[in-house]
């Protein structure tokens, strides 16, 4: 029986990653940790970890007899340009201690999220396939590229099942996210329903590829429930459900709120989104795995927008 740890798990995607593997493996089969305090529902099974402190890592590992890690912990692209050495070590370092538990058997499978900001500004901009040009200009994307060549070396090299999506902008109401460049388009449904109002700081014709949260978790899942001879891509798969620009999502928001209104203000992360592809072709994720997405532009706004109100109302409380 599987005995999972997610690294990083007080994350937008760690908090809602570990109700889908709850539901997958069991209550008392998930382990979350974090440098900080354990978010909603984790408390029962939480580890206060630094990915960095090799030792605890492992203490926590043979403690809850762990066969796989889910390696959450990062700086996200905003946040990592402003320390880019912290950056890099948290990202690289807390990657090579996590393959190196599985390169020495400890551990079974390791997931370990890439990103869209592996591509840059010499890349396609539109319907990106898999293997594409990757000359990131972010500390993110430099950390995340370097990232998917040491998996895929670990695996050739010492056969470690790792395995890694390139998230697209991640989109949910259960958490706020943490410091990327996509994140307006969290934000803008909080100021549509606090102020009736957002100033994005993109442009709002700048599009990006987009994921609804239910879907991201639905691909991650996916990917590691798949077979091993189904695998191809032993670095990260691109994976997608949708491409949008601000100025599309407010004016989808504008169609379930008339009095909202969105202004647009870019500030230092524009430059960043403007090195990055507008659409994405996941046909080889598709092909080997059967990801399909579930959720478009209407669908995820109807949804953010029935949910949201709730969780903001229980947050007053």
């Amino acid at each position: 029986m599987e005995k999972v740890l997610i690294i990083g798990s007080s994350g937008q995607l760690g908090e809602e990653l570990a109700e889908g593997l709850r539901a997958r493996f069991g209550e008392d089969r998930v382990v979350c940790s974090d440098i900080k305090d354990p978010g909603t529902g984790q408390e029962m099974l939480f580890e206060h970890l630094d990915v960095l402190d090799k030792d605890r890592l492992l203490e926590v590992v043979q403690k809850h007899g762990i066969t796989q890690i889910y390696l959450l912990a990062a700086l996200l692209s905003a946040v990592a340009e402003k320390n880019p050495a912290f950056a890099w070590r948290l990202n690289m370092e807390g990657l090579f201690n996590v393959l190196d538990l599985a390169k020495e058997g400890r551990i079974k499978k390791v997931f370990w999220p890439s990103s869209i900001a592996v591509f840059g500004p010499t890349t396609p901009k539109q319907q990106v396939p898999q293997h594409a040009i990757t000359e990131p200009n972010t500390i993110y994307g430099v950390g995340k590229l370097a990232g998917e060549r040491w998996c895929e070396y670990y695996h050739n090299k010492f056969g470690v099942d790792v395995r890694g999506i390139r998230y697209p902008g991640l989109i949910g109401y259960k958490t706020m996210p943490g410091g990327g460049t996509t994140d307006y388009a969290v934000h803008i449904f909080h100021g549509a329903l606090k102020s009736h109002s957002y100033a994005s700081f993109l442009k709002e014709g700048s599009m990006l590829p987009m994921m609804y949260m239910p879907d991201a978790v639905h691909a991650t899942l996916s990917l590691m429930d798949a077979p091993a001879d189904k695998i191809s891509i032993w670095s990260s798969y691109n994976v997608t459900a949708m491409s949008f620009t601000p100025g599309e999502l407010a004016a989808g928001i504008q169609k379930r709120i008339p009095e909202f209104v969105c202004t647009y203000a870019p500030d230092h992360r524009q430059a960043i989104a403007d090195g990055w592809p507008a659409s994405i072709d996941d046909t080889v994720a598709r092909n080997d795995w059967n990801w399909t997405p579930g959720y478009g532009l209407n669908e995820m706004v109807d949804d953010m927008l029935t949910h949201l109100p709730m969780v903001l109302a229980a947050h007053q409380k």
